[in-house]
């Protein structure tokens, strides 16, 4: 949504969604990273390799970063920080060998454990004063965005018009 100022039209930033959520996001990351970094060891994107990896031991750097929507590359940093404190195993993938399968370790998933507490306990107190129902429909209608980014992020505006310097 926008309206207009003294300087022409501007975002209504209270009611335009992707500020919205992006500054939500936001948010919720730099605290989250601040506690588990603080209290674990490890950032935001180690507990998204974690998160991935607990669902289902032995993915693909592709997977996991087809999965949370985040660069691969960032993904193999957070395994390789993983790894080098005993967290992560990998092997030669048979079909690929050009690719690895990672798993956690018993250290991981005890890691995991600790930390799964801590995030439902931010979740809880993310969602106070939300009941169940509310939280079902806010969960359906970011499903539903979530089905929208990839005609957001594949469109093309019009090539605008040449600009002339005055």
């Amino acid at each position: 949504m926008a309206h207009g100022s003294k300087n022409g039209p501007v975002l209504d930033l209270e009611n335009y969604l992707p500020f919205f959520i992006t500054g939500l996001s936001n948010s919720l990351a730099t605290g989250a990273s601040r506690t588990y970094r603080e209290h674990f060891g490890i950032g935001v994107a180690e507990w998204r390799l974690m998160t991935m990896l607990a669902q289902g031991d032995g993915l693909t750097l592709q997977i996991v970063a087809d999965a949370t929507g985040v660069d691969k590359s960032a993904i193999s940093r957070a395994e390789n920080v993983l790894f080098q404190a005993g967290y992560t195993r990998s092997e030669p993938d048979e079909t690929d060998p050009r690719r690895k399968l990672i798993w956690l370790t018993p250290a991981g998933r005890a890691l995991h454990d600790r930390v799964l507490k801590v995030a439902l306990a931010r979740e809880a107190l993310l969602m106070k004063g939300v009941n169940a129902e509310e939280r079902r429909l806010l969960l359906q209608l970011l499903r539903r965005l979530m089905t929208n980014v990839p005609a957001v992020n594949a469109y093309e505006p019009e090539a605008p018009a040449p600009h002339k310097r005055p």
